[in-house]
């Protein structure tokens, strides 16, 4: 199948901000959902943000407000910009990718369950206090 590469983590201070990008190869954003998660060591994967391919979103509560994910079909890439960043969400980050293209409840769900079936290597996001 495709292939996804995260890239963009990095060390921040709490209340500062990144932006995460996967490179997408392979995938047909018209006819894929792509997704953002996250684990943190000794914690079960946790769904932050989705998108479908006309670009309707889904966010966890934890990250409404603060964090937007955003597709640029041009370049082939996923975004996650995050801000005011806590401790808590200090977590290796993972891009993902399904079929299906529809927004709304089912992306919701599919974010809520990690039902996702092709994912990066991960980018690791460290935030200090």
């Amino acid at each position: 199948h495709g292939q996804l590469v995260e890239s963009g983590g990095g060390s921040v201070q709490a209340g500062g901000s990144l932006r995460l990008s996967c490179a997408a190869s392979g995938y047909t954003y018209s006819t894929y959902c792509m997704g953002w998660f996250r684990q943190a060591p000794g914690k079960e994967r946790e769904g932050v943000a989705a998108i479908s391919s006309d670009s309707i979103t889904s966010y966890a509560d934890s990250v409404k407000g603060r964090f937007t994910i955003s597709l640029d079909n041009a370049k082939n890439t996923l975004y996650l910009h995050m801000n005011s960043l806590k401790p808590e969400e200090t977590a290796m980050y993972y891009c993902a990718a399904d079929h299906g293209s529809v927004g709304g409840p089912w992306l919701m769900s599919k974010l809520i369950l990690s039902d996702f079936g092709y994912w990066g290597q991960g980018t690791q996001v460290t935030v200090s206090s």
